[in-house]
């Protein structure tokens, strides 16, 4: 079966007499997955805002919310205000998330992408451009990432800061904390020369004062996300089913499965947590 061309009719969401800002809200809160900002829910929307007007969509995603503004055609400086504010207000609400703003429009403007720049990273805000395509009587939109979060002073040096147990604790909290100390036990049990090396971003493994980071931790409000370097298996992949882990995903640059693990996992699946800590200590060797 042969496959025809179609030229596909880019339309201005903002002229058309049927499509709306509305029309768009309503797209992305049936299929989240559209924008490409990964396995999201939707919490809310038209979400009020105390003395600030209303939040267009509150999306949550694993332990960090995006507050999600939609403008038709170009950006504009009163509605990168606005989104900035709404991601503030949420923020101070609901500290135990990460908070990252995201606008959406027709036409991300270099203008934009200037004043952004100003803030140097110390917000994180992602900006992706919306397209509408028609093809005969279809319409589809096309969402691209023109700009992704960023980190303030973001470099292999800020990244790589040392901290200490204290940093973790109001970071995350002291009870995840513990969690990690249980994970080192494991640890200490295949080695004692290990200890914890705490980084600004995570918690690595220092061995003999070498880095040694075939685990790496990071503690959360109510869980830790273990990541271990691993070389990805069918069989291992039964072991985290019939265990009923709680696997997040596998990174196959990085050879590394990332798990969430929360306390009471410690105790009714130390078995596999502990094999698996073995098997990546094996492959790291």
């Amino acid at each position: 079966m042969s496959l025809n061309y179609i030229k596909p009719e880019k339309i201005d969401i903002k002229s058309h007499p049927e499509l709306n800002e509305k029309w768009v809200q309503e797209i992305i809160a049936k299929d989240t997955s559209i924008i490409g900002l990964g396995k999201l829910i939707l919490k809310d929307k038209e979400r009020i805002q105390p003395k600030a007007g209303r939040l267009d969509l509150l999306l949550q995603g694993e332990d960090e919310r995006f507050e999600v503004e939609i403008q038709l055609g170009k950006t504009d400086e009163s509605h990168i205000i606005r989104t900035i504010e709404y991601w503030d207000i949420e923020r101070k609400r609901y500290p135990q998330y990460e908070h990252i703003a995201v606008i959406i429009a027709e036409d991300i403007t270099s203008r934009f992408l200037n004043v952004i720049s100003l803030f140097n990273g110390s917000i994180p805000l992602i900006a992706i451009q919306m397209s509408a395509i028609k093809i005969e009587n279809n319409i589809s939109l096309i969402f691209t990432k023109v700009l992704d979060q960023l980190k303030l002073g973001s470099d292999d040096e800020d990244d790589d800061l040392p901290t200490d147990p204290k940093y973790w604790e109001e970071k995350a909290t002291e009870q995840t904390l513990r969690i990690a100390y249980k994970i080192m036990d494991i640890i200490k049990a295949l080695s004692p020369n290990y200890k914890l090396n705490y980084r600004k971003h995570y918690i690595g493994l220092m061995n003999d004062k070498q880095v040694d980071n075939f685990v790496k931790i990071i503690p959360k409000k109510n869980f830790v996300r273990l990541s271990l370097k691993l070389q990805k298996s069918n069989d291992i992949d039964e072991k985290i089913d019939n265990a009923d882990l709680d696997i997040l995903d596998y990174n196959d640059k990085l050879c590394r499965y990332k798990f969430r693990i929360k306390n009471d996992d410690i105790e009714n699946k130390k078995k596999i947590i502990t094999d698996l800590i073995k098997l990546s200590y094996n492959y790291s060797r």
